[in-house]
C-alpha cells in the first residue's frame, strides 16, 4: 500500500504533486486527467493508480503494470501557456527526471532511449506518453504519463525492448514514496531548466543517450529508416544521416542496427 504521509513528506516542490490524487483503481490515469468531467484544473496535479485497467504506451500499445508494485501515474500542465507549447522537449524533461533520481537514489546507470524511454542494463524501466488538448490552435493542457517498473520481478507479452525494473537491476526491494517524491522534484527542477534555458535540457538529455553516433533503424508502421542517429535539432527531434543526407525524424521506434 502507497503510503501518502511518507509521499507528502519527502515532495519539496511549489506546485508538481501539491494537489495530489491516489487511487486503487482507474481505467487510465492520462484518461481520468484528459476527462473534463473529472474536474481536475489545478496546475501540477498528479493522479497515481496501483492498477490501470486500460493503461497504454505510444500507438495505443498496452502498459501492463502488475497491482501495487510499480509507479503508474500522470501530471497536468495547463498555466504556463509558453511551456505548453514545449510538448517534446517536456518529454525530455520527464525522462531526465527519471533518470535522474533513479541514479541519485540508487546509483543505477541509466540510459535514454529516444524518444521517451529510460533504460537500465539496455532494458526498459519506464515509459512516458504526453497527450494534449487544444483550442484554435493552441495548446490548453499537457497531461504527461509515466510508468516506472520499480519493484515488479517478472513480465509476460512480447515487447519491442527487453523490460526490466529497478528491484531487478537494484537487487532490493525499492521505497515508492520516497523514488516518486523525488521524480517529482526533479521534474519541476527540469521544467525550471526548460524555461529558463531549453538547450541545457537537449544537452542533459544527450549526455545519457549512448545511441547518438551510432547507426540505427527506425520504424514507424510498415516504414523502417536506415542511417546513424546523428544529432537533435533544437526541439528534440532526431537527425538520421543517411547516404542522402540529414533527415528529420519526429516519431518512430529507434533500435540499433
Amino acid at each position: 500500500m502507497f503510503n501518502i504521509e511518507n509521499f507528502d513528506l519527502k515532495l519539496n516542490t511549489e506546485f508538481i504533486g501539491r494537489n495530489f490524487i491516489y487511487s486503487d483503481e482507474l481505467s487510465s490515469t492520462n484518461t481520468f486527467l484528459m476527462d473534463k468531467e473529472n474536474g481536475q484544473t489545478i496546475n501540477g496535479t498528479v493522479v497515481l493508480a496501483e492498477k490501470q485497467t486500460q493503461g497504454k504506451g505510444r500507438k495505443d500499445r498496452v502498459w501492463y503494470s502488475a497491482p501495487d508494485s510499480n509507479l503508474t501515474f500522470s501530471i497536468l500542465l495547463n498555466k504556463d501557456k509558453a511551456l505548453l507549447k514545449e510538448a517534446n522537449l517536456i518529454n525530455f524533461a520527464a525522462s531526465l527526471a527519471i533518470a535522474v533520481s533513479i541514479e541519485n537514489l540508487y546509483q543505477l546507470k541509466t540510459d535514454l532511449k529516444w524518444p521517451n524511454d529510460v533504460l537500465l542494463d539496455g532494458k526498459k524501466t519506464c515509459g512516458i506518453l504526453i497527450e494534449a488538448t487544444s483550442q484554435a490552435n493552441k495548446i490548453e493542457k499537457l497531461v504527461i504519463g509515466i510508468g516506472v517498473n520499480v519493484n515488479q520481478n517478472s513480465f509476460q507479452g512480447v515487447f519491442n525492448y527487453p523490460p526490466t525494473s529497478i528491484h531487478i537491476e537494484l537487487g532490493r526491494t525499492v521505497e515508492r514514496e520516497k523514488l516518486l517524491a523525488e521524480i517529482l522534484n526533479n521534474f519541476e527542477i527540469m521544467i525550471e531548466k526548460l524555461k529558463q534555458n531549453k538547450k541545457t535540457v537537449i544537452a542533459d538529455w544527450k549526455s545519457r543517450c549512448r545511441m547518438i553516433g551510432e547507426k540505427i533503424s527506425i520504424k514507424e508502421n510498415d516504414i523502417e529508416k536506415f542511417g546513424m542517429f546523428y544529432d537533435l535539432d533544437e526541439e528534440g527531434f532526431l537527425l538520421l544521416r543517411t547516404k542522402d543526407g540529414i533527415e528529420k525524424i519526429h516519431f518512430g521506434d529507434v533500435f540499433l542496427s
